[in-house]
């Protein structure tokens, strides 16, 4: 199985297979030309191609969107954030893919009203990412300066080659996980979907 190669294996695999899909590629490709800070490429799209590859599906089915994070709190107006999303259509338009782009700096500033907790200011990209409602869709990509692959992965590859998705009770409410979940696996049946832990109130 994937998921018992080395790491360095895995992060081998993990490229070969996000390689698959031209409209991820394509994604980090023009990201790249926008030069935002801190940037990655992230979530669903990662480890939904993945799953494709592993059960035999094509690359990009069942992805709904791919999602850009950045990280700039020199600025945390909607305006300047909306700025950065409009060069994104620019840059965009043509791939036939929904992308959404986010500064991460701003988060904090909506969070709540739209999940019902508070969360407290990210200090970087990355630690959102740590923050998302399943240790599985902790993932990011960027491609650097030098055309290599950067991944943030906090909680290694394995879960996402074994088709595991497993709880993150940092931030998320219980609810958004087991949405999430429930929608995953309807369009990819193979996967093992363990329950939030007993006792967490997030």
């Amino acid at each position: 199985m994937l998921g018992r190669l080395s790491l360095t294996e895995q992060l081998d695999a993990f490229h070969a297979a996000l390689d698959r899909n031209e409209i991820l590629t394509g994604v980090m490709a023009r990201t790249a030309t926008l030069d935002l800070p801190g940037w990655y490429v992230t979530a669903g799209c990662l480890f939904q191609t993945v799953w494709n590859v592993v059960t035999g599906r094509p690359p990009a089915q069942g992805i709904r969107d791919y999602d850009v994070f950045y990280f700039d709190d020199t600025d945390l107006s909607w305006e300047a954030e909306d700025a950065v999303i409009r060069a994104g259509q620019e840059v965009f338009g043509g791939l036939g893919a929904e992308v959404e782009i986010r500064n991460e700096a701003r988060v904090h500033l909506w969070y709540e009203g739209k999940f019902g907790v508070p969360c407290p200011p990210y200090d970087s990209t990355e630690s959102a990412i740590d923050r998302f409602a399943a240790t599985t869709c902790c993932l990011g990509v960027r491609l650097e300066r030098d055309g290599g692959w950067r991944v943030y992965a906090p909680h290694g590859l394995s879960d996402v080659f074994n088709l595991v998705v497993r709880p993150n009770p940092v931030l998320a409410p219980k609810e958004v996980y087991e949405a999430k979940a429930t929608r995953w696996k309807e369009i990819w049946p193979e996967l093992t979907v363990l329950p939030w832990p007993t006792g967490s109130s997030t």
